[in-house]
Parts: C-alpha cells; sequence; structure tokens
C-alpha cells in the first residue's frame, strides 16, 4: 500500500503503438451485439443548496483570511459565483456515454480530465500521486468532526442527523460555528468542508454527508480530491442515463465551466495563463453567460456538433505531461467517496491539442462499482495501487489531429448514445435545426464580446 511512487513517461509514437496493439488483441470496451441500456431521454435533477449565507460569509472575510483558503484549499469559493444552467446542463447530460465514461456528441468525444480540474481548482497543497482512499478501519464520524471543528465530542454528537441511510450533519450547525468560532484556521476549514458537502459532493440537500468528512480528513496529507470529484461526476451521470431519471449528485458548477471552456473557438487568447496569480476559475466565474436558451435547442446544438465548433484544448490549459494509465489498467481507475469509475483520456488526446488515435478502452465498462457488500475493498486496493504506478506520455501535436486508424475505428464504433430530443416545442425536428445555426452563431458572438470586455 506504501510502495515508492513511480511514474513512467513515454513518447507518443511509442504510446500510440502500444495503445492500438492492445486495442486490437483485446477489443473494444463495447463488443459486438452490444445492446443499449440508456434510456432515449433522461430527466435529470440538478436541484442545487442554497449557497446565499456561505457567499455572505465569503464576503464578510479580510484579504488575509481568504488568502489562507486559497493556500490550503485552492480556488474552490469561485464555484460560488457559477450559476447552473438547469436547461444546458439537462441537455448535456443526455449526450452522456457510460460505456466510454465521456460525453458523446454526434462524432466529438469530450470529458474533463484529472489535468483539467486540478488546473481549474489550483490547489497548490494537493500532489497527484496522493489520491484519496477509503479504508476499511476510519475514525468514527463523532470523531472526524471533532478533530475537523475542534468542538467536543458531545457538542457533534448532537448534531448528527439521518437521512435515509446516510448520516450527516446540517449546514446550519456548521454555519453557527463559522461565525462563532475563535480560530481563524478553524474557521477556514469547517468553512471548506462545507464547500465540499453543498457544492462539490451535494447528497443530502442542506446536510454534509458523513462520506465527505472522510474524503475531508485526508486533505491535510496533501491528498488531491479530482480523482474522486471526477469519479463521482461520472457515476452520477452514468446512474441517470441508465435508469432515465435520477438527481445528479456532483459539482454542476465545474462540469459547467469546464464545458464552456471547450465549446466555442476563443479567438483571442490571454497571456495570463502563463502567470502564477491567473485563476482560470475566477475568470471564468466573472463571465457572463446567456442562460435563456431552451433545453431542445441545447440538445439539437449538441448533436450536430462538429470538430470545428470544438475548442479542442482549453485556453487556459497549458499541458505538458498527460496521465494515460495506472499501474496495470489500461486507463485511469478513479476512486470516488461512494464509488469507483474509469476513463480513457486516450479518447479525449485532442483536448492537449495532441494527435487522437485508437484509445485503449477493453474492461472500462466494467470497472464501475459501489462501495457495498463484501468484495470491494480489493478492487479498492488494486485501484489504490495502480495509482503508485502512473503512466505518462509528452504531449506533442503533429499533422492531422486523427490518424487513419483512429478515423476507421471511430467510424465503426457502436454509437449507442444518440439521445431523441423532445418535441415539446410545438414544431417537428426538421423545423428546429433550421433555427439552430443562427443561435449558435449569435451564442458565440455573445461570448465573444463578453470575453472581450473582461479582458
Amino acid at each position: 500500500m506504501e510502495s515508492e511512487f513511480l511514474n513512467k513517461v513515454k513518447d507518443n509514437a511509442v504510446i500510440r503503438i502500444w495503445s492500438e496493439r492492445s486495442q486490437l488483441e483485446k477489443g473494444d470496451s463495447l463488443t459486438m451485439g452490444h445492446a443499449s441500456e440508456l434510456w432515449d431521454y433522461t430527466s435529470i435533477n440538478v436541484t442545487q443548496n442554497n449557497l446565499q449565507e456561505l457567499k455572505e460569509i465569503w464576503a464578510q472575510w479580510d484579504d488575509e483570511v481568504k488568502q489562507l483558503f486559497y493556500c490550503n484549499y485552492g480556488d474552490l469559493p469561485y464555484l460560488l459565483d457559477i450559476n447552473v444552467d438547469e436547461h444546458l446542463f439537462r441537455a448535456l447530460a443526455q449526450f452522456w456515454n457510460s460505456t466510454y465514461s465521456c460525453f458523446t456528441f454526434g462524432k466529438v468525444d469530450m470529458v474533463p480530465t484529472v489535468e483539467e480540474y486540478t488546473t481549474l481548482l489550483r490547489c497548490p497543497r494537493i500532489q497527484m500521486d496522493k489520491i484519496y482512499y477509503r479504508a476499511a478501519n476510519v475514525l468514527t464520524f463523532t470523531k472526524k468532526l471533532t478533530r475537523i471543528t475542534r468542538m467536543s465530542e458531545q457538542w457533534v454528537t448532537a448534531r448528527i442527523k439521518q437521512k435515509g441511510k446516510n448520516r450527516c450533519i446540517p449546514w446550519r450547525s456548521l454555519r453557527d460555528q463559522i461565525l462563532a468560532h475563535p480560530d481563524t484556521k478553524k474557521k477556514v476549514d469547517v468553512f471548506a468542508l462545507s464547500m465540499y458537502g453543498l457544492v462539490i459532493f451535494p447528497k443530502a440537500l442542506g446536510h454534509i454527508d458523513e462520506v465527505v468528512t472522510d474524503l475531508f480528513d485526508q486533505l491535510d496529507r496533501r491528498v488531491t480530491p479530482v480523482p474522486a470529484i471526477l469519479a463521482e461526476t461520472f457515476r452520477s451521470l452514468s446512474a441517470c442515463r441508465r435508469t432515465g431519471e435520477g438527481r445528479f449528485v456532483g459539482c454542476a458548477q465545474l462540469l459547467l465551466v469546464w464545458f464552456h471552456s471547450h465549446f466555442w473557438k476563443v479567438d483571442k487568447f490571454s497571456y495570463q495563463v502563463f502567470s502564477e496569480n491567473y485563476s482560470p476559475l475566477k475568470e471564468l466565474a466573472t463571465t457572463s453567460r446567456r442562460d435563456d436558451i431552451t433545453e431542445e435547442k441545447w440538445m439539437t446544438i449538441l448533436q450536430n456538433l462538429r470538430d470545428e465548433d470544438v475548442e479542442w484544448r482549453a485556453s487556459w490549459m497549458v499541458p505538458d505531461e498527460i496521465l494515460y494509465r495506472c499501474g496495470d489498467f489500461d486507463w485511469v481507475p478513479l476512486l470516488g467517496i461512494w464509488g469507483a469509475v474509469g476513463y480513457a483520456p486516450l479518447l479525449v488526446l485532442r483536448q492537449y491539442k495532441s494527435r487522437q488515435f485508437v484509445p485503449v478502452t477493453q474492461g472500462l465498462a466494467e470497472c464501475e462499482f459501489s462501495y457495498k457488500g463484501n468484495n470491494y475493498m480489493g478492487k479498492i486496493r488494486e485501484m489504490y495501487s495502480a495509482w503508485k504506478q502512473i503512466h505518462q506520455m509528452k504531449r506533442i501535436a503533429v499533422g492531422a489531429t486523427t490518424t487513419p486508424e483512429y478515423h476507421g475505428w471511430r467510424s465503426k464504433r457502436i454509437n449507442d448514445n444518440i439521445p431523441k430530443p423532445r418535441e415539446e416545442c410545438g414544431y417537428s425536428i426538421e423545423e428546429h435545426l433550421r433555427v439552430v445555426p443562427s443561435e449558435l452563431e449569435i451564442i458565440k458572438q455573445d461570448f465573444e464580446k463578453r470575453s472581450s470586455e473582461f479582458r
């Protein structure tokens, strides 16, 4: 478990040969005869916590206290200013491909990556090789809360509530501690715990789930929360798509920020990205966007998305080395706080301005599981150990954006992820399509105008 961290970095050409050979030998994540288990339309609930009190507390703090937060927990507070466009989010969810753990817009595959979320959150304390690990023997909920809040066990025990099958603590109890706690460091810690419970993992509305404290308790050891954030985002999207309904339990704000960073071409490039003080999340939080576009229009736009409509590399991302596999896994396993999943960065190399070739995906679809029963601890240990041996590739972009082999594989790939837009708007899809080009152009122009005003 505590084996030495090993990082192997290889050239693109070597990885391309390995990947395409492995894909040929092992097969694809989808096999012939695969029958889709996805619903044509997923009714997804994006209900959010009311964050007004968190915003007010943050606004009252002086620069010294805010700087202490940034140094310990990164740029999380900017998420408070991100508006969750429910029309866009519900449309986006329809294109989640649970088999490949990515969004599939027509012939365009995209997914948030470890590097992208790490860049957005910008926390100086985390280390990539130190990931969250759910151990069998952990401190009790009471003891973890006591250590985080520095309150007595009696105080903590009196405030723990049962919500369904899970225990949690109400936000109002933590709010009172933030306002009254004499220790500035503890106030910052409790505020950060509240951010994780209400914004990052908002399972029980108005409450912070017990499992969230397990991850938060490990942050002092420089554990990165990014794989866990991605894992629960992917798992929640897949769960909703498979059942045709459900509530999204993940960070909707962060996912929408990522999406907007890739959706359209940005002609103006900000050189602020090379500054240590530049915060992409801050800039994106202060960029106003249209929220009057219907879900049906968004679905049609996404359904007809083309390569040239995509800003493949986010303007704030300056990639160097790309994590593409861990240990003996041919992709990247992600340990969440309620379960595990995996994703294949080689599916989206173009997000790093690298050439796209056939990725290894065999076994990816079967790696998702929840932390239930008696057999999951062995799987957790296997994934955790794999992160001690990460494999990265040197980013390089030469020639065409795709290889002939990739083009052939992509054209044959079973795509069971084409949702049918609802026709609740009173006219046919053909009429709807004729509206989209002008609508898309308005969105692009509006974005460019507001971005230039900000800069």
